[in-house]
């Protein structure tokens, strides 16, 4: 099959890595992980990359969103005339780790956990603090819903009232998620040097390339990727099992 990859590049290593096993051919675009912070814009670039897919000369068999909900940035993409696949994911957290099934296990008591992996530690500090930068802590997609519902100011207060400073440990407790492949760069150690710094306590998950092979082997199980028909459109559920459906396109 001929196959178009969206992805965000904070996947850049994992994706690169299965497309080569890929038995497919696979034509791939990234996306700066730093535009998860305004879903809306997300939304709308993701939408305009489908839309150009679908202008291009080439044919493609379908066209694979590595994304999950994303702070709503993939809710409401359609379908043109080919078909969209996507993981049930409520973000890249479930993505890394493998399945929702390990998400729901790790994160369901306090889902809005920060995490990282080698492609935060490259591609943007993300949620950890910055040496010599602006000193705030980004919490990723979780405070950005809210400044998009809330506005800003109105955002961190929220927040703050919901995460209380070394209130409680859990508050306290950032996770890197390894994955085997990636394991000999020294991120890792890199995240929980910052960690120790910032009085984090870390935990490490190992994280697992099924997902995302699976997305660019063509195995589409339904139980975990959504696929979008021509003329459907995304709809998010925010469930631990369907999370995104299809539904006619507006």
């Amino acid at each position: 099959m001929l196959l178009k990859l969206i992805a965000c590049n904070v996947f850049m290593r994992e994706a690169c890595l299965c497309i080569a096993r890929s038995p497919h051919v696979i034509d791939v675009d990234f996306f700066e992980l730093g535009e998860h912070a305004q879903p809306q814009l997300l939304n709308a670039a993701l939408q305009a990359k489908i839309d150009e897919t679908e202008r291009s000369a080439k044919t493609y068999a379908a066209i694979l969103l590595l994304y999950g909900l994303c702070g709503n940035a993939a809710v409401g993409l359609r379908a043109g005339k080919t078909k969209l696949v996507l993981p049930r994911a409520h973000d890249c957290c479930t993505i890394l780790l493998g399945s929702k099934e390990r998400f729901q296990e790790h994160f369901q008591d306090n889902p809005s956990t920060p995490f990282s992996s080698v492609g935060y530690l490259e591609r943007g500090s993300y949620y950890l603090r910055t040496e010599g930068g602006d000193r705030q802590i980004h919490y990723g997609d979780q405070f950005a819903a809210l400044v998009e519902q809330y506005g800003e100011d109105n955002a961190k207060y929220i927040w703050e009232s919901m995460h209380p400073e070394n209130a409680d440990p859990l508050t306290r407790r950032v996770v890197f998620i390894d994955l085997p492949e990636t394991r000999g760069l020294g991120s890792a150690e890199r995240f929980r040097a910052q960690a120790e710094r910032d009085g984090k306590t870390c935990l490490h998950l190992d994280g697992s390339l099924t997902l995302i092979s699976r997305l660019l082997n063509g195995d589409w199980d339904s139980a975990d990727f959504l696929v979008v028909d021509p003329d459907q459109q995304t709809v998010g559920v925010y469930d631990w099992t369907e999370i995104v459906r299809a539904v006619p396109a507006e």
